[in-house]
């Protein structure tokens, strides 16, 4: 996985969504719209958002007992849930 961080946007080869600077230190991230985030938590939304993918689109669903305490771990640090992180990821265009 690879998540390519500039100044101003995060992209992946991995998952489509992308997170763009707003201004400052204010992200967004495509898969939480109308939610601002800061550099770190956006980082943390990627790697998210590339793990849900990965385990979502491999032959059949994957998910192991580490990759769901990854998820939710990720998710809490965003104040969701990983059920919740997990829909929107794949919901969210």
């Amino acid at each position: 996985m690879s998540i390519r961080i500039t100044d101003e946007s995060m992209t992946s080869d991995i998952t489509r969504h992308e997170a763009l600077r707003v201004y400052g230190d204010v992200w967004g991230v495509s898969w939480l719209p109308g939610r601002q985030l800061d550099r770190n938590q956006a980082i943390t939304a990627m790697t998210l958002a590339e793990t849900v993918t990965v385990a979502v689109n491999a032959d059949g669903p994957v998910c192991t007992d580490t990759i769901r305490t990854l998820i939710d771990t990720w998710a809490s640090e965003l104040g969701l849930t990983g059920p919740g992180a997990l829909t929107r990821v794949v919901t969210e265009r």
